[in-house]
């Protein structure tokens, strides 16, 4: 990045390090911050600086929040007989986006990955099980509809099953191979609708 001055050639390079940002848009998208003003340029450092800085998992669910437990567990509003797993917490976003499912919700971060070296217990399974008491009736398993989804959710409900609580998984509707977090809301409400028993 010789043709850049140091300063530009920096802010390009650290960009491109960003998931789907590669060299042409890392580009753009410095192009574009220096040219705006040094108060848009300060306001995204300290959104970026902030975030990370406020933003922890919640003690009960393992999904994003500033304070804890997050304001879904914290909710009396939300059924507690029902816990959605999920692997990341951006599939928590895209969940509550249908405005469909009313429970508590568990987020693993990541799946069943022997390929990447991703065992069970690399998961959040072991805080998910101690979470199972009397008043949960029904666990729905939304892991990815792929290998390491399925996967996931077949050695969730081999330990979830002898504990006396009903397991289910997100129907089918959702593309096999696809990301929960870029499917529609009316495909995962119909997801969620036709969920079946594991």
């Amino acid at each position: 990045m010789a043709q850049y001055a140091k300063p530009v050639a920096r802010l390009v390079e650290e960009l491109a390090k960003l998931p789907g940002i590669g060299p042409k848009t890392a580009q753009r998208l410095a192009f574009y911050i220096i040219g705006g003003t040094l108060e848009d340029a300060h306001n995204l450092a300290v959104a970026i600086t902030e975030a990370k800085e406020k933003i922890g998992y919640c003690s009960q669910c393992f999904n994003l929040t500033d304070k804890d437990p997050c304001t879904i567990c914290d909710s009396p509003s939300r059924d507690a007989s029902m816990i959605c797993v999920v692997e990341e917490p951006r599939d928590v976003v895209a969940l509550e986006r249908t405005r469909e499912f009313k429970g508590l919700y568990h987020v693993l971060h990541g799946a069943i990955s022997p390929m990447e070296g991703i065992g069970p217990g690399d998961l959040r399974i072991r805080e998910l099980l101690q979470r199972l008491n009397e008043s949960v009736k029904e666990v729905v398993v939304a892991t990815d509809p792929n290998v390491e989804g399925e996967a996931t959710a077949m050695y969730l409900a081999r330990m979830i099953k002898p504990l006396g609580v009903k397991v289910t998984r997100m129907a089918h509707g959702m593309p096999v191979g696809g990301d929960l977090e870029y499917v529609d809301e009316v495909t995962l409400t119909k997801a969620y609708e036709g969920r079946r028993e594991l």
